[in-house]
C-alpha cells in the first residue's frame, strides 16, 4: 500500500561482515575493488539508503575492519560469538535496531556487485507493500539483501547457527516478495571469485 510521506516506513540497515574468510585466504573484505575496499563500498551504499540508522557487524578481523570504516557515519560493532555462524551477527545487529525501525534491510560484505541504485529500489518496492519481505531474486533464488519487517525481528532474533536468513525466506514464502537483481548473485568467496569479477568488469563495480 502507499503510505504518506510523513508515514514512510522507517529502515535500519545492517551489513554482516563478520566471516573469517577461510576459503578466500585473508580478510575479504579488504580486497580492493577499483581502488576501493570492498567493505567500505558496501557500507557507504548502505548509508546512502539508511542515513546513519546503519549497523555493521564486524568478528573476525575487526581490528583491520575497524579502522577502515573509522570515518563511517554507521555503527560498528563486534559479534564476540562470530564463529557460531551468520545467525548470531544478525542477532548483534538487530539488538542495535532502534524501537522507531518498521524494518530491517540485511546485506552482505561480499556482494561486490549491488549497487546503491539497487538497495534504493529494494527499499522503494519494500515501502509501498512494508507488510511484505522484500528479497532480492537472482539466480533462482530468493535472497538477500532482503528487508524484514518488524512481524519479523522475533524471528530473527531466535535464529541460530550459520544459515541466516533464509529460513525465514522459506518459513514464510507465502509472505515475501521478489525484486529481481541479477547483481546479487555475484559474491566473493574464493580468490578465483575475484579474479572472474576483475576480468569481467575492469572498470570495477558499481558504486
Amino acid at each position: 500500500m502507499d503510505l504518506p510521506a510523513s508515514d514512510t516506513p522507517t529502515l535500519h540497515a545492517i551489513v554482516l561482515a563478520a566471516g573469517a574468510s577461510t576459503r578466500f585466504g585473508s580478510p575479504k573484505q579488504l580486497v580492493r575493488i577499483e581502488g576501493r575496499p570492498l567493505l567500505h563500498a558496501v557500507v557507504s551504499r548502505a548509508v546512502e539508503v539508511a542515513g546513519h540508522s546503519v549497523t555493521v557487524v564486524l568478528g573476525a578481523h575487526a581490528n583491520e575492519l575497524t579502522a577502515l570504516l573509522r570515518h563511517t557515519p554507521a555503527t560498528v560493532i563486534v559479534n564476540r560469538e562470530w564463529e557460531e555462524g551468520m545467525a548470531s551477527s544478525i542477532r548483534a545487529g538487530l539488538a542495535q535496531v532502534r524501537g522507531a525501525a518498521d524494518g530491517v534491510l540485511l546485506m552482505l560484505a561480499d556482494q561486490p556487485g549491488v549497487s546503491a541504485a539497487d538497495l534504493r529500489r529494494l527499499a522503494g518496492a519494500w515501502r509501498r507493500q512494508p507488510d511484505s519481505i522484500l528479497a532480492a531474486q537472482y539466480s533462482g533464488i530468493a535472497g538477500v539483501p532482503a528487508i524484514f519487517p518488524r512481524w519479523a525481528f522475533q524471528d530473527l532474533s531466535g535464529l541460530r547457527g550459520d544459515r541466516g536468513a533464509q529460513v525465514l525466506l522459506q518459513r514464510y514464502v507465502d509472505r515475501v516478495a521478489r525484486l529481481r537483481m541479477p547483481s546479487a548473485a555475484v559474491d566473493i568467496d574464493r580468490p578465483e571469485d575475484l579474479l572472474a569479477i576483475e576480468t569481467a568488469n575492469p572498470k570495477g563495480a558499481p558504486t
